[in-house]
């Protein structure tokens, strides 16, 4: 499957007032090679494992490859992932005919605020509340994967 998504900086926290739910995250990287990652992400009382090719030169498309596993499971492999999890609670908005996710980090990523909306391709017009601020699309700084070996705080 091809994941298609913009992502942006958050300006304010008024996006919480139209938030219709919300999900804690815990996750970490078996492989950072940009060719192929590999996450396994704890979210809520699920276990997730996805795998991530190579984005494309716009930096809004590329294949991904998910699938529930058990929590347990999940848990154990989560042990063996590469230094520094990443923790942040994930906020769902419904948006017009979108649903923008904001992603409110948390530890050593501490006032970082992304959302990312999905799209069905890649030139599809999306209106953007308020809250959104400047795009960071194929930003890799913004990227997961990089930002669980590097710190990057935004306020």
């Amino acid at each position: 499957m091809i994941e298609i998504e913009r992502k942006f900086l958050v300006k304010n926290s008024s996006f919480l007032q139209q938030a219709h739910k919300h999900s804690k995250m815990i996750q970490g990287y078996l492989s950072r090679d940009p060719k192929r990652t590999v996450r396994v992400r704890l979210v809520d009382e699920k276990g997730i494992l996805t795998i991530k090719g190579q984005s494309s030169s716009s930096g809004m498309s590329r294949f991904e490859w998910e699938k529930e596993i058990d929590y347990k499971e999940a848990k154990d492999l989560l042990a063996l992932a590469l230094e520094n999890i990443i923790e942040k609670v994930r906020y769902f908005i419904k948006w017009n005919n979108v649903i923008f996710e904001v992603d409110v980090f948390e530890g050593v990523h501490l006032g970082l605020i992304l959302a990312e909306v999905e799209l069905k391709k890649e030139d599809e017009k999306v209106d953007l509340p308020e809250w959104v601020g400047e795009e960071v699309t194929g930003q890799k700084e913004y990227y997961n994967s990089y930002l669980s070996f590097n710190t990057l705080k935004k306020s």
